[in-house]
């Protein structure tokens, strides 16, 4: 009896979220300085009458911290959100870096979500209407807004930038942004089309020569062609749109800073200086020698195809995917560098070990050539190896191309799927979401017997007969016969009596306490 008694008093149970879990002191004593090894009967949790500490926590992760302390192994349990474990633990007191490797994978996907979610805040995806306080806020006049002092520029700037920046903030803006993408596609089609030979125009030169009887003459000869006029015109027109969108953007924008730092805006203010550019040489230095490679770096007007990234959040997320995806593609191309040089270097002396007539391999740098073809498996065929040892190093190198350029495709497919999915997500997401307060229990304070507003007789409060009812029917219902003990199920005024010595003990406890 002895042996039972001490046992007894040895065990602890646990109420977490409304799961009775039982075990011994000294198991919680194994992980000192934390909230399960410092329970005492003095805590406002603790609960006198079924001598057991109820704590308002996840009772599926505190299955996993209890085990924890028996086993000193933390496992992650997969039916859980990582945010949600992290805070369980930091409330019991333990350390998230203490999770098994075999779980760790799993516990650390949350952060890589949490960084998704903060690059996609930053793409600002969402094409919900802003309120007028987030409008404020944004363009530096919050003060203003509040103080109802709000300025008719400071009224007519977020319009305008919404107009301009934001396509689907309105009908109107949906307008702007289709005219926008209009001029765009004409402007790269234009700059297609007038390098066909059939969308040209000869420049004819008269000049004069001598007969074969010395006699003086003309003739006309083709110097070079130029572009149809129809294209200056178009060409005239489209930037004029993009001189004006540009301006009334960074005359509108938030912050001149940022705009001015931004990659896609960098690419439009050039393309469109490039315009200008060569209307200044055209005028006043075609006729210098090779002055067409000037007309070169107008190439980059190809490149207004990345302002379409304003108007579809797929572009956007697609160039995000290539970012982070960054490690991933420098490793392919390291990968890819080796093999073009060690199969260059090796078909290179392959195809000179035999009698070779029709060697294509006259030095390591046409080799590297055909190893990036061969590597990408692309295959032009305009250099293959003719001997048999080189055709062995062709087969060896095409298999590592293909090894090398299938292994991170599935990573960047992954990261790719990641953005989309969570864009989904966010797209379906209520702005508005009802915010929980987190309210800590209180319990009431233990008055002596006799004092004013206590109750007659020794039972301290919330122990008399009705609560003693109540308490029982709790306990038949909530907890099955196989978790509360052979002593639950004897005659009530067996728990009665119990209770009833108890008061001078809680008493004297709370009493301490006080």
């Amino acid at each position: 009896m002895n042996l039972l008694n001490m046992d007894a008093e040895n065990r602890v149970v646990l109420n977490v979220g409304g799961i009775r879990h039982e075990t011994y002191k000294a198991t919680l004593k194994k992980i000192p300085a934390t909230r399960l090894s410092r329970l005492t009967e003095a805590l406002a949790n603790y609960d006198p009458v079924l001598n057991e500490y109820f704590f308002d926590r996840h009772p599926g992760v505190f299955a996993q911290v209890l085990n924890y302390y028996r086993t000193g192994k933390l496992h992650y349990p997969t039916d859980v959100c990582g945010p949600l474990f992290e805070e369980e633990l930091e409330f019991w007191g333990l350390d998230a870096n203490q999770v098994e490797p075999c779980c760790w994978m799993t516990y650390t996907q949350h952060r890589d979500t949490q960084e998704t979610l903060a690059v996609l805040d930053r793409l600002d995806l969402d094409t919900e209407k802003p309120s007028d306080e987030e409008v404020a806020r944004k363009f530096g006049f919050e003060e203003a807004y509040y103080n109802g002092t709000v300025s008719w520029w400071q009224q007519l700037k977020p319009q305008m930038w919404s107009l301009f920046d934001e396509p689907y903030s309105s009908n109107a803006a949906k307008i702007i942004g289709v005219i926008s993408v209009f001029f765009i596609c004409v402007s790269i089609i234009s700059f297609c089309l007038k390098t066909h030979p059939d969308m040209r125009v000869p420049v004819i030169r008269n000049y004069s020569v001598t007969t074969a009887n010395q006699s003086p003459s003309w003739a006309l000869d083709k110097v070079q062609t130029n572009a149809h006029v129809a294209f200056f015109y178009i060409e005239c027109v489209c930037n004029a749109w993009f001189t004006l969108e540009i301006l009334v953007r960074f005359i509108s924008s938030p912050n001149k800073c940022e705009f001015i730092k931004s990659s896609v805006n960098i690419i439009d203010y050039i393309a469109t200086m490039s315009f200008y550019i060569d209307l200044i040489l055209q005028k006043y230095a075609s006729h210098v020698e090779n002055a067409d490679i000037l007309e070169f770096f107008s190439i980059i007007r190809i490149m207004r195809l990345f302002k379409l990234t304003r108007h579809s959040s797929g572009l956007k997320i697609l160039i995000q995917t290539f970012r982070a995806s960054a490690k991933e593609l420098t490793l392919l191309v390291f990968f890819l560098v080796l093999g073009i040089v060690i199969f260059a270097s090796l078909v290179y002396y392959a195809e000179r070990i035999q009698t070779n007539p029709h060697n294509d391999f006259n030095s390591i740098p046409l080799g590297l050539w055909w190893a990036l073809v061969t590597m990408t498996t692309v295959g032009y065929g305009d250099m293959a190896p003719k001997t048999y040892v080189g055709m062995f190093v062709g087969a060896l190198c095409a298999l590592a191309g293909v090894l090398t350029i299938a292994l991170p495709v599935p990573v960047i497919v992954s990261n790719f799927a990641m953005y989309y999915s969570h864009t989904q997500a966010r797209a379906k997401l209520p702005k508005k979401r009802r915010r929980v307060i987190n309210v800590e229990p209180t319990r009431p304070p233990m008055r002596a017997p006799g004092a004013p507003g206590a109750p007659a007789g020794p039972m301290a409060p919330g122990m008399g007969p009705q609560a003693v009812n109540r308490r029982m029917n709790a306990i038949k219902t909530n907890h099955p016969k196989d978790m509360m003990g052979p002593n639950m199920d004897g005659d009530r005024s067996e728990l009665e009596a119990m209770i009833q010595t108890t008061p001078n003990n809680c008493k004297r406890k709370n009493l301490n306490m006080l």
